[in-house]
């Protein structure tokens, strides 16, 4: 097996490729520890984004409150009070993941293959299909409305009377 491997890499090596066994069980440790790190980069941007739309949807909701005291008024439902501060940040998650996958893809595109080569890793080019740009897209989506459900529920249980005295 070891001649056959040495004869392998030997022929691949002029390609920039080269052949090793399976001594590692899948995965080399270099590679483990870069999808470690695009894993928790990952993490940290979609916290990042979703603590940024808490945010903008607390500033929003307080800004207009005295809007919400109004509806509240004139019969709005919690739930519907609910459903307005999210839809109005629908809108912003999509022009969100629709600007941030292309951008993101670019990026990737440049930054894995430099990490790669720092660790002495030749990384192919990724290909993403077009069903996983869309649910990347989406996934702009549910950052949204997760990051609105917490304030548009406080926003919701907020009293008419002390939404309406606000200015």
């Amino acid at each position: 097996m070891r001649g056959y491997i040495h004869k392998l890499d030997t022929a691949l090596r002029p390609l920039g490729v080269s052949a090793q066994s399976d001594q590692f069980q899948g995965k080399s440790d270099a590679i483990l520890a870069l999808d470690a790190l695009t894993a928790i980069l990952t993490l940290m941007l979609v916290a990042t984004a979703g603590l940024g739309v808490l945010n903008a949807v607390v500033l929003d909701t307080r800004e207009r409150i005295h809007d919400l005291g109004v509806h509240k008024a004139l019969g709005m439902t919690p739930r519907q009070a609910v459903t307005m501060v999210i839809a109005s940040f629908v809108v912003i998650g999509l022009i969100g993941g629709a600007t941030g996958v292309p951008v993101g893809a670019a990026l990737q595109a440049t930054i894995v293959p430099a990490m790669g080569h720092s660790a002495g890793i030749n990384m192919p080019a990724s290909v993403y299909h077009p069903t996983e740009l869309v649910l990347l897209g989406l996934g702009g989506l549910l950052i949204a409305v997760l990051g609105a459900f917490l304030p548009a529920g406080r926003a919701a249980r907020t009293r008419t009377a002390t939404a309406l005295r606000t200015e």
